[in-house]
């Protein structure tokens, strides 16, 4: 059942076509989103993934990025969160897409990508090579930012040795980089149904506070 609507993730809600839709009023929402914190004085976490960190199917104040801005404001720190999520991102366009919408005063950037290079059967060294740009990327721009890496896990559609091959993707870079990792962001998530939308891959209100708990647990020392 895991594996099944794993799957779906390529498609997303409702096939293609709401999946264009989804991304397109995503991407506006990330445009907004971005605008917003541009004049703000504080230091700026961006959380930079697909439609996990986007919020898919709920609204953008329940995604777990706003829920880690809550965290922050609840404990006073001087840190403003950017949700720069965008649903059926790929490591390929997020690549294109990050120059965008990195800023001079962006503190920490969390890379959420590669569930959807995965499910469509990526080759593995370009999945590696375009995680490896964006970090490149981050660092050459804004050599002062830290990055977060957020580890994922697939099904084994694609077979077992593509399968175990694809999660040491993110540990090895993290090591490789030095740069902190959340092991996998849709831990005590994936795979259980109360908590998950009904497609099954999506996490539901509830499920996103438990992934908001997965990336606290690694973001809060660095603050």
């Amino acid at each position: 059942m895991f594996c099944y609507f794993l799957t779906l993730l390529l498609l997303g809600c409702g096939g293609k076509t709401s999946e264009k839709k989804v991304s397109e009023e995503s991407k506006t929402e990330t445009e907004q989103e971005t605008i917003s914190v541009t004049n703000d004085s504080k230091k700026k976490i961006l959380f930079f993934g697909d439609s996990l960190t986007a919020g898919y199917g709920l609204e953008l104040g329940e995604a777990f990025p706003s829920i880690i801005q809550q965290k922050i404001d609840s404990l006073g720190l001087d840190y403003q969160v950017i949700n720069a999520g965008l649903s059926g991102e790929t490591t390929a366009s997020g690549k294109n897409r990050l120059e965008w919408v990195l800023e001079e005063d962006i503190s920490i950037v969390i890379i959420e990508l590669g569930a959807n290079d995965g499910l469509r059967g990526v080759p593995l060294h370009e999945t590696e090579s375009n995680l490896q740009a964006m970090v490149d990327m981050v660092q050459e721009k804004l050599p002062d930012a830290e990055i977060v890496l957020a580890g994922m896990k697939i099904p084994p559609n694609m077979g077992p040795e593509y399968t175990s091959t694809f999660e040491r993707i993110f540990p090895e870079l993290a090591e490789k980089e030095n740069v902190p990792l959340i092991p996998f962001l849709l831990e005590n998530v994936a795979g259980i149904p109360d908590l998950n939308q009904g497609d099954g891959i999506h996490p539901t209100v509830e499920g996103q506070k438990i992934v908001a708990q997965n990336v606290w647990a690694v973001l809060e020392p660095m603050l």
